[in-house]
């Protein structure tokens, strides 16, 4: 148990990741030194986890309304409306940095916590995916922690009965000492029952409800704000424990007393636990909380206000009641076998106090907590600009067939069905596309809508040109939705970065926000929530700049979307969007060639539009059997992906001008493989022509093997065989 009355120290002040500066900040704001509880508090709620300190000043550059917007960042979770009285509500965050130290609980905490967001909003969870980043495959702990975190998230998902429906999985050596777990998850709920943070009135009863408190997961905030070292492994006390069968309980529980009208607010003990629910609820109001911590539901003996303030443990709420209906609020909650119990009340004092065995052990100005921390304008350089390699510049190293199975067969580019069979897809009974595909798709209730979720970004193309990289990380999102028949609507982001104390690291968070907000304004796709993660790096060596862009979109008919798959022999195959040949950072340069080098692809979002727009009209028309965005790997990988799906080759008789691997390979940005019947090609090729779109008819689906151009023919089996073998050869190897 820790006493209120330690001396604080500047050491102590360290521990607690306050600079001397922010702690004399605090100090003035305070008029008298803190308590130790006080101190908690405050390092809590100022770390970059919660505070956004670094970040905040460039995320308010970013487009966050629409018509169909109903709330944007700075809830819970986002929601847009998709028409008939429905709203879908939405979030993605991280728990990189426990997911290292404990990848099990990691992750099922991370999904546990994502979860929590939506249902909080009054929503009902539908979906979930997730963004995985691996160190390199031969690092001695890389196999342990993707067995441990893919075994986390579907341990949770799984049991709590939510489908995942998507995500992606990515290794680099860059990722070694700090892995990324980012999860999302999407919820419905009705267009007249969001429910919000903001405490209203004076009075009202403050309730804790769901599981007890315990010492896990002290201080995570406040881990998840520092770089990594040597002794991160010491760090494993302060990841928490999850329990998705409380938490399915929870969910329930909540979702009854709402539609009771028990609630005036309401929010999730995430990170910084207690202490960052009730903060947010009073300052949001203008009202002040008053906590009494004996009446706190606690499953250790003696525990002090410092750990009960701080505790991350999970599937817990904190909610204001309407006046009234505490009684039957209470008894929803002892039906699901929960812990309900009134901890306090809003005040009119514009202050946090906290009292435990009757003394006051907090008592702080409640709106500076948030008001008040650190915002900072840190010292940044751009990253600078890389030369565009030509196509007929690179020899290339081995012949085109030869390329193409070594590339579908590689660790980044094979198939994770090791992964994604390890998750329940089809819970719920409305996935109707799983895994596997450019974008998940599940059945909005009874139909006829159904909603498209994609997750997904490429790293080595933010690193190369931030600015570049977040522009493709949204398009990409946007394209992977356009490609199965949806309008996107919004996205949320997770922002995984180095150190932004170095100006380097800084510039890449700078320029990949400055490229995400020019590619949402350009394509009508804002932001409505997400998660910034920083500090993620290890003895100074930091990650791969990676903001994680989750998208979702809307089908008017899910009965209308489109898959990857090739469906009948004769099919015309046709390419939509112009291709160069773009090799920089392209898989086959880094891959095959060695080479990380070179500007990434651009983006020229009027071609995404254009492109897009005439891609989701056909899908919607019924004039498309098939369709495929291309993206890593380029054009090769595309159709080798439909070929495979569809378990049926193709002879691709024409193609793009230029070198053929640059051709084939090349990563030119606003493209998408169709297919087609032959009696559809000509209306087709005639409305892509009518829309300014550039079109090259390639060949047609037939046979068991796949002929590009001139190159001989690869068997489908083959190149299955090459897909689906790395990753199981991979988690069976031995230590």
């Amino acid at each position: 148990m820790i006493a209120n009355n330690i001396q604080i120290t500047p050491e102590l002040v360290k521990e607690h990741g306050l600079k001397p500066d922010e702690y004399q900040r605090f100090l003035k704001l305070m008029g008298r030194e803190p308590t130790i509880t006080e101190l908690g508090i405050v390092s809590a709620m100022w770390n970059e986890h919660c505070s956004y300190k670094s970040s905040k000043k460039h995320l308010k550059t970013l487009p966050v309304t629409a018509p169909w917007v109903l709330q944007g960042p700075g809830e819970n979770a986002g929601v847009i409306d998709i028409g008939d009285g429905l709203a879908i509500v939405f979030k993605m965050e991280s728990h990189n940095h426990p997911s290292f130290i404990e990848p099990y609980q990691g992750a099922t905490t991370g999904v546990g916590g994502i979860l929590r967001d939506v249902f909080t909003m009054g929503a009902r969870p539908i979906a979930v995916l997730n963004a995985l980043r691996f160190g390199a495959p031969d690092h001695p702990r890389t196999r342990q922690l993707v067995a441990g975190v893919v075994a986390g998230i579907g341990g949770y998902g799984n049991a709590f009965g939510v489908p995942t429906v998507g995500g992606s999985v990515g290794f680099d050596a860059r990722y070694n000492g700090n892995i990324l777990v980012n999860a999302m998850a999407v919820g419905i709920a009705r267009t007249d029952a969001i429910f919000l943070a903001k405490a209203t009135g004076v009075g009202k009863a403050i309730v804790y409800l769901g599981s007890k408190t315990g010492r896990d997961g002290i201080h995570g905030a406040t881990m998840a704000s520092a770089e990594f070292d040597d002794k991160s492994e010491e760090k494993r006390p302060t990841v928490q424990v999850g329990d998705p069968f409380a938490e399915k309980l929870l969910l329930e529980a909540c979702l009854e007393i709402m539609a009771k009208g028990c609630v005036d607010a309401i929010q999730d003990m995430g990170a910084a636990g207690l202490t960052c629910s009730a903060v947010e609820m009073g300052a949001k109001g203008d009202l002040g909380v008053e906590l009494d911590l004996d009446k706190v539901p606690c499953r250790e003996e003696r525990m002090s206000a410092y750990e009960m303030m701080l505790s991350e443990s999970q599937e817990r709420m904190l909610m204001v009641l309407t006046p009234g209906k505490e009684a039957e609020a209470e008894a929803i909650f002892r039906k699901w076998g929960l812990d309900f119990a009134v901890v306090g009340q809003t005040t009119d004092t514009l202050r946090f106090v906290i009292r435990h065995q009757g003394e006051v052990m907090a008592d702080m100005p409640i709106k500076e907590l948030g008001d008040e921390a650190p915002e900072y304008d840190r010292p940044w350089v751009p990253s600078p600009k890389l030369p565009v390699i030509a196509a007929s510049a690179i020899t290339p190293p081995m012949a085109n067939g030869e390329a193409l199975l070594k590339l579908v067969g590689s660790p980044d580019q094979c198939s994770k069905r090791w992964v994604y069979e390890q998750y329940d897809t089809l819970i719920l009974g409305n996935s109707v596309v799983t895994p596997g595909g450019d974008a998940g798709v599940i059945r909005i209730e009874d139909g006829p809508k159904g909603l498209a979720m994609t997750c997904d970004v490429t790293p080595r193309y933010c690193e190369a040109d931030p600015v570049e990289g977040g522009r493709q990380a949204v398009a990409e999102a946007w394209r992977n939705l356009t490609a199965v028949g949806a309008t996107p609507l919004a996205i949320t982001d997770n922002l995984n970065f180095g150190n932004p104390e170095r100006p380097h690291a800084m510039g890449q968070l700078v320029g990949c926000i400055q490229g995400i907000g020019d590619a949402c304004r350009a394509l009508d796709f804002p932001v409505v929530s997400g998660n910034v993660s920083l500090y993620n790096e290890t003895n100074g060596q930091g990650i791969l700049p990676t903001p994680t862009i989750g998208g979702v979109g809307l089908l008017p008919d899910v009965t209308r979307h489109a898959t990857v798959a090739f469906k009948a022999d004769g099919d015309v195959v046709i390419l939509i969007g112009e291709t160069t040949g773009w090799l920089g950072q392209s898989i086959y340069l880094r891959d095959l060639c060695g080479r990380a080098e070179g500007a990434p692809p651009p983006v020229d979002f009027a071609s995404e539009r254009r492109n897009g727009d005439l891609v989701r009209g056909l899908i919607r028309a019924g004039r498309l059997s098939a369709v495929h965005d291309c993206s890593d790997g380029g054009l090769a990988l595309a159709l080798a992906e439909m070929a495979m799906a569809g378990k049926r080759g193709a002879t691709i008789a024409a193609l793009p001008p230029g070198p053929a691997h640059g051709a084939l390979f090349g990563e030119d940005q606003a493209r998408y493989v169709i297919t087609c019947a032959p009696a559809e090609a000509a209306a087709v090729l005639e409305a892509a022509a009518a829309a300014g779109v550039t079109t090259l008819k390639l060949g047609h689906v037939g046979g068991d093997a796949l002929t590009l151009g001139t190159d001989a023919p690869i068997s489908v089996d083959a190149l299955s065989r090459a897909h689906e073998s790395w990753f199981p050869a991979f988690m069976g190897g031995k230590d």
